[in-house]
């Protein structure tokens, strides 16, 4: 039986290491660096449509009903909206480079366990992401991940790196973890975390995930909505990467909206 990346993510919360989240995107992007080496491009990543094989313990990409080849193009926005370019959003254009940033979106999905911008919808979350709004980095993110990450998710598309230089990347990174992991200590997991800051911050104190970030996300995440659907928006601005007071001010106005509801949401 198979499940999706969203439902793996929930299911093993508490018990994913560092290494471990590396591999899963290290598969996933080793599975979107061979549809790029065919010429062709998914147009729909999102954990809904990455699936976990259980009977072979591998990560693998489904729902291939969008991909095609790059050099022709669809003259509509479909896809699952927190995952979809701001590029994409403006002027309904799909590629290569619109893959990298759903890649980073997952990259960061993966690092905290949380679907990106839970409850956000349709056009206030698309014109959040046109003006370079992007979920807050999870504390004890490596830095090489951290990077990679908001290379892929910039909101100018040739800044991105293409697929054969993310792959090489992601396996640099990854090999210095087998390499490493021992001295550095580096694969104790996310939830264990020591940082008092982060427990002032979220107010952690639930005796039922073990004290985690991930606390009251958990149980609101079964609601998340995981479709790709059609989108149509008109009179939008250019995208642009949103500065870092802007992106404090937006992640504070959050936290505020998250606490209110009883959510953490990033």
């Amino acid at each position: 039986m198979n499940i999706n990346l969203r439902e793996y993510l929930q299911q093993n919360l508490n018990k994913i290491t560092w290494k471990e989240r590396i591999q899963i995107i290290d598969s996933i992007i080793g599975a979107v660096y061979d549809i790029h080496s065919e010429s062709s491009i998914h147009r729909d990543l999102h954990s809904g449509n990455i699936l976990f094989g259980q009977s072979n313990q591998n990560f693998f990409i489904s729902d291939f009903g969008f991909c095609g080849p790059a050099n022709k193009p669809l003259n509509s926005i479909y896809g699952n909206l927190p995952y979809i370019a701001p590029e994409v959003i403006v002027n309904k254009k799909y590629t290569f480079a619109s893959d990298i940033y759903s890649i980073g979106i997952l990259m960061w999905e993966i690092s905290s366990g949380q679907p990106p911008f839970i409850n956000k919808h349709d056009y206030d979350l698309a014109i959040r992401i046109i003006n370079g709004m992007r979920p807050k980095t999870i504390p004890d993110t490596p830095l090489e991940y951290k990077e990679l990450m908001e290379q892929c998710w910039d909101a100018n598309p040739t800044k991105r790196p293409d697929i054969f230089t993310l792959f090489n990347k992601i396996r640099d990174i990854y090999r210095w973890y087998c390499q490493n992991e021992n001295e550095q200590r580096i694969i104790s997991k996310i939830t264990s975390t020591n940082n008092s800051q982060l427990n002032t911050r979220y107010n952690l104190n639930s005796s039922s995930t073990n004290s985690s970030f991930f606390g009251n996300f958990s149980t609101s995440s079964s609601n998340w909505n995981i479709s790709s659907r059609v989108y149509n928006f008109e009179n939008l601005p250019e995208p642009k990467n949103a500065t870092k007071e802007e992106q404090d001010a937006y992640h504070s106005i959050q936290f505020d909206y998250d606490l209110q509801d009883g959510l953490i949401i990033g």
